[in-house]
Order: structure tokens, then sequence, then C-alpha cells
């Protein structure tokens, strides 16, 4: 999660990030909210181990039973960091120019792809906002150019948080979707609040190949049944988002035990 992690849970050590920067805002720890923290640079002679990480991470991944893999590159974690000029600030081959910027995110693809294959393997990027403060000066370029790079390695999917204005967490500040679905040859799929009426849009206009179900899964434990049924749907409540406890979590009601009007 990079500059994400507080140093409570690292045993008081920073957390480490694309360059010496700090998240806005606060995070949840097990003693309660606290002001984010300074991330460290990671350095050039940590990058292999990292890359390492991901290896044994995907090994683990499939000995565990897993059908596959997916490389978290979004909502403003680690590789985020590293694509972004917002949070990014090295002056080495893996900052400045875009294309020196995505190197860290095709890097990692290729470990994973040659650990568990490419029809194993997947991505997720959140190119419709700035996700925790983690922002670029020129996105439609960067998430083009990244998405591009990514055609080399033929995917099983890309899904991206594809946040819009009426998310209901981190609403979208762009829609730079369209320019990424001709950019990008392979399997697309797009997540964020999605119900069954502009799910069924994004599909039958192409704007997507599939559709990932996120947080309306979260409040419908039985989201296929509803779907199904076109039933009514439980919203989620963004309070008990990333709360210890079951509320938020378990406690949704299921459809036989909705009211009837």
């Amino acid at each position: 999660m990079g500059r994400i992690v507080h140093p409570d849970f690292l045993g008081g050590a920073k957390g480490v990030s694309a360059s010496a920067t700090t998240a806005p805002g606060e995070i949840r720890t097990y003693e309660g909210k606290k002001p984010h923290a300074e991330a460290r640079p990671l350095t050039l002679e940590e990058i292999p181990g990292l890359l390492e990480d991901y290896r044994r991470a995907a090994k683990n991944a499939i000995a565990a039973g897993f059908d596959g893999v997916q490389l978290h590159a979004a909502n403003g974690y680690l590789i985020d960091q590293f694509l972004r000029d917002g949070t990014n600030k090295r002056t080495d081959r893996y900052g400045g120019s875009i294309e020196n910027r995505i190197r860290l995110l095709k890097e990692v693809m290729q470990v994973l792809v040659e650990t568990v294959g490419a029809d194993r393997t997947a991505v997720r990027l959140a190119p419709n906002d700035d996700p925790q403060g983690c922002g670029d000066s020129n996105s439609e370029a960067l998430f083009v150019a990244a998405v591009s790079a990514l055609n080399d390695f033929n995917l099983a999917f890309l899904e991206m948080r594809a946040s819009r204005p009426d998310s209901s967490f981190r609403p979208a500040t762009r829609d730079i979707v369209p320019q990424i679905r001709r950019a990008y040859k392979g399997t697309l799929i797009l997540n964020s609040d999605y119900h069954l009426n502009d799910a069924t849009a994004a599909l039958n206009s192409g704007r997507a190949d599939a559709i990932a179900f996120g947080r309306t899964f979260l409040a419908n434990p039985d989201l296929p049944v509803r779907l199904k049924a076109n039933a009514p749907l439980n919203a989620p409540v963004v309070d008990t988002y990333y709360t210890q406890g079951a509320e938020g979590y378990t406690d949704y009601p299921a459809l036989e035990r909705v009211p009837a009007e």
C-alpha cells in the first residue's frame, strides 16, 4: 500500500513510496484514526526484492488454490504512487517521464506473467479520480500509455475502478474510460457502484466487456438473486467502510428478510 501504511503497522518504521510524500487526511489504526505519516522513497537496491515479493505472493496464491492473481495498481497504493507525478518525484529511471513512471508496473506484470501465466494474471487501475491524494498532471496521457504497455502481456483482463460522479466513495473527477477502451486491446472490466440498468447499458454500448460488483455486492449478499428478479437493492452505508466488527460487513439483510412494501 506504500505511503498509505501507517508506521504503527510497521513497528514504527516509515512506509515506502515512490518518493518522500505524505497522503492527506487520516488513516484508521487499531488505536483509532491518526494523521498519515511521511513515507520514504523506495531505493533502487530494494526494487529487486519488491519484485520477488510479488513473485512469492503469486506462487502462494496459486498454491493456495486461487485461479489467478490481480495486481492492485489502483486506489493510490504503491504502484499507483509510482505511476502518478503527484507522488512520484524521482529523478532516476523510475521517475520523470511517463515511460519511466510506468516502468515498475511493467516489471511487476512481467514477474507475475512469468510466475503464473498471462491467462491467470490481471491488473487493476483507477483512472477517473485521484485516490487518497494520488494525482497526475496529465491523467489521460498517463493511463493511455499504461494500458498500451499492458497490451504486450496479453493478460486475462484489465479491471478498473472507473468511478463516476455519483459513486458512493471517492467520486470521479474525469472520465477517460473511452480513451482507455480504444487503447486497450484485451478484456476490459469496469467497477464502481454499478446496478442492473447502468451495468447493462455499459455492456450494450461497448464501454466494457464485463462489470465487476464490489460495494453493491457488499450491501447485497444475495445480489445475483436480486438482479435476476430486478428487485430493490440495499444502499451501502459508507460510514461503515473499513471499520472494525461486523457492522457494514455481514449485517445487510438478504432479500427474503426485506419487508414487503
